[in-house]
């Protein structure tokens, strides 16, 4: 099918509202396929503490963080671990974001699978992602042999280490937080929808698939075709298998139809 739909999608590993995202935009790309392109960039959330402030939800020190992200979890349906920022808080989500487009110079399924490992380790396994050694361990875990997620493009640790220090990364990084600053992106996720015509539209904040469906749907136009059947819960998962082998039962249940209550995953919830 041809591409009808680019989109730029401003994140950052750390932004619960990313995550509560994770089961309507991986719906989005099953369900258009090759319509749809997509270029992540890493927003660069928290900086650090001191320059912190998010009066909207009233989070100005890392100890607000863990109630905020329990009413994610309320309102998405998203498992969220929220006791990091009691146990262990990030100082930024800088090192994160950094560490997102190392990966990424291994090619931009690298970074996505590495990008959906960090939300993984620190939303549902409280592990703290802005030290570096978790950040190498989680590379050193999408590359162990049996990770379902490992093809012919298996990643390669010792080159992302490299990268994360090197300078490609970084300049790659400070791209992204030059880009997402010129567009006065302040609140992830942002999406920028284009279509072939030129008409886009700016999403901001998490929402509902069927906003998000009619928003794309009218940009890209009556071409647009959607899947015309719901997965069963072992296709789907076997589709992202590439991705993670770890879908949560609200992804599966956004997908398939399913209550989550009956939905089957590994996230325990």
């Amino acid at each position: 099918m041809t591409t009808l739909l680019e989109v730029t999608y401003y994140t950052d590993p750390l932004c619960s509202w990313s995550w509560a995202f994770e089961p309507v935009w991986l719906r989005l790309r099953y369900e258009l396929g090759n319509q749809v392109a997509w270029r992540y960039r890493m927003g660069g959330m928290i900086a650090d503490w001191q320059h912190y402030a998010d009066p909207l939800n009233d989070v100005s020190a890392a100890s607000h963080l863990g109630p905020q992200w329990l009413e994610v979890s309320r309102v998405s349906g998203m498992p969220i671990e929220p006791w990091v920022w009691h146990d262990d808080p990030p100082t930024s989500s800088y090192p994160a974001c950094l560490a997102v487009k190392a990966a990424a110079l291994q090619g931009a399924a690298a970074g996505e699978r590495y990008l959906r490992r960090a939300r993984e380790a620190v939303m549902l396994e409280g592990r703290n992602i802005a030290r570096r050694a978790v950040l190498i361990d989680l590379a050193r875990e999408i590359a162990a042999p049996g990770n379902e997620t490992v093809r012919a493009d298996a990643f390669d640790v010792a080159a992302f280490e490299r990268a994360l220090a090197g300078d490609e990364a970084l300049d790659a990084f400070r791209e992204d937080l030059r880009e997402t600053r010129y567009r006065d992106i302040a609140r992830f996720p942002t999406l920028i929808v284009r279509g072939l015509d030129g008409r886009g539209a700016v999403l901001v904040g998490y929402r509902p698939y069927d906003a998000l469906w009619e928003t794309v749907s009218g940009i890209a136009g009556p071409d647009l075709v959607r899947a015309r059947r719901r997965p069963a819960t072992a296709e789907y998962t076997t589709y992202w298998n590439h991705l993670t082998a770890r879908l949560t039962r609200r992804e599966i249940a956004e997908a398939c139809d399913l209550e989550v209550a009956v939905a089957s995953a590994t996230d325990g919830s």
